[in-house]
Parts: C-alpha cells; structure tokens; sequence
C-alpha cells in the first residue's frame, strides 16, 4: 500500500492501517515479527518519527507487541468474547474450539469480611469458600479468577480437584444448584506485578477487572468472583435492545 502524502490523514495513521491490513489477511501471522524501524522507513519512505508513532499506537491498541532487543511481533486476535449468557471460563473456551485448564492458585475455607458478607447478604464470619485459579486456554493463561461461595450451599466442594474440573459443572450437577442470574461490572486498569507474572505480561500490561454476583433460581447470592483478563487478548461485546 502507498501511502498518500496530500490526503488529509496522517501518514502514521496511513501506515499504521497498511500494517493493520497486512495483519486481518494474514499476511503478517501472529507471533511473526514487523520489518524493523529501518526497514519501514525505506519501505513507505517515511521517517523514524512516523514509523514509531504508528508502531506505539498499534501496541497500545494490542495489535503487535514488543520485545526489548528482539523487536516487535503481532498479537494474537483479541478474543470476542459475547456477554448474553451466564457460562464459565471451562464453556467459553470449549465453545471457541479450545482446550479449558486451570492452576488452583488457593482453595481453602475463610470467614465472611464485612464487604463479602455484605454481597453475598451473610453474617460476619459466615464460612465462605476461597477458590483462586489462573485459567488457561490451549496451554496459555488468559485469566485470574478469584470466587467466593457460600459454603453451606456445597458443602466439601473443596474435595473437588478444579485444576481440571469446572466449577458451574459441579454446583449444578452435585449441588443441584441452577444459576440464572448475574450481575456484572467490568473496568480497565494496569496489571500488578503477581497479575504480571501469573499471566504471563510485560509492563505496563492492561488488564480487564470483571466482578460478577450470581445468583441461583432460589434468589440466592451464592457466587461472587472477581476475575482478572489480560487486555491484549480480550474484549467484550454485548447486544443492547430498544423496549
């Protein structure tokens, strides 16, 4: 693609959208390393200056990413992830054609604090499970999820092994427990330097925070999980309606 020097968009944003377009038709695969700064300028005749401000923005957005000393590489595709039914992790992944795992980073029993307590509508000190994984897909972490669940709905669910067992599986097989609502609330932050290692991020890495309350057909508060998605692989969409 030439780039056109008297049309009204910028050169970077012209050669930011030709590399982008190289990307979408597989031309440039994913994990395949971008011509160098110098390659680039002498490829669309443009300068230093123009070349990193469209790399810089092309990173920011997560469509190619850096390596110090190495160069800079495409990401994979962000995964569109549909937010209309209430699944879990395992679901998800096996929907896409994936292979769901998981590292059990915590499982143990622990008493309400005054903020579980309060939305999981508990007393203080009610006996709370504490579940913490790090979700993988095909091998590669996507996701830290933290759950806490109102222990007398299933009681010894900790004697499940949940590295490769799915938690909404077992509650609603064992538990007889049919989840049928959740709320949720999403919001963007930088990745801590445990959420850095765990997942696998350099910094700053954006992060994806999503907190969910869910609630069973008895309008019981019995799940509330905080998960953590590394923001280069993930984006959420959801389909509104006009009643």
């Amino acid at each position: 693609m030439e780039l056109k020097r008297e049309a009204p968009t910028p050169l970077y944003v012209q050669l930011k959208n030709s590399l982008l377009m190289q990307i979408t038709s597989n031309q440039l695969a994913p994990h395949q390393q971008l011509p160098s700064e110098r390659e680039l300028c002498e490829q669309f005749g443009v300068s230093r200056t123009t070349v990193r401000q469209a790399i810089n923005e092309m990173i920011h957005e997560g469509l190619v990413y850096s390596r110090a000393g190495k160069g800079t590489f495409v990401s994979e595709p962000k995964i569109n992830q549909q937010l209309r039914t209430l699944t879990g992790f395992s679901q998800d992944v096996l929907e896409r054609g994936g292979t769901p795992s998981s590292q059990v980073l915590e499982a143990r029993l622990i008493p309400a604090t005054p903020d579980l307590a309060e939305r999981l509508q508990v007393t203080l000190e009610t006996e709370l499970v504490l579940l913490s994984r790090l979700r993988l897909a095909n091998g590669m972490p996507l996701a830290i999820e933290t759950s806490y669940l109102n222990h007398s709905y299933c009681k010894d669910i900790l004697q499940h092994d949940f590295s490769y067992t799915s938690l909404y599986h077992v509650l609603q097989t064992e538990y007889q427990l049919r989840l049928v609502r959740a709320e949720q609330t999403i919001e963007a932050g930088l990745a801590n330097p445990q959420e850095l290692a765990l997942l696998k991020m350099h910094p700053p890495a954006a992060i994806l925070k999503m907190e969910r309350l869910t609630t069973t057909d008895q309008d019981v508060r019995l799940e509330y999980t905080v998960s953590v998605y590394r923001g280069d692989r993930y984006k959420f969409r959801t389909t509104l309606q006009v009643f």
